[in-house]
């Protein structure tokens, strides 16, 4: 059966995690089919917390190991979706 997998990342200290964010994503970067992030912004101050959506497709296996190397990175909250087709 064929699946949609989305992963939801609460980023709580964008300025201290999003280079080991950013590097794991890119090393992923080949199952990684749609991401948006987003973080609140006003005139003025920068929200320390932000948020990715990611749409995962290709290889489960890899899929997998995406996740497993998320959820070692401090400060990620991590929440998944499964769609079945």
């Amino acid at each position: 059966m064929k699946e949609i997998r989305i992963i939801g990342l609460l980023i709580t200290d964008r300025i201290k995690e999003a280079g080991l964010t950013q590097q794991t994503l890119t090393k992923y970067a080949h199952v990684i089919k749609s991401r948006l992030g987003f973080h609140e912004v006003s005139e003025d101050v920068c929200s320390r917390v932000g948020v990715i959506i990611l749409q995962l497709a290709g290889d489960p296996a890899e899929c997998n190991k995406l996740e497993q190397e998320l959820g070692l990175i401090g400060g990620l909250e991590i929440q998944r979706m499964v769609f079945g087709l």
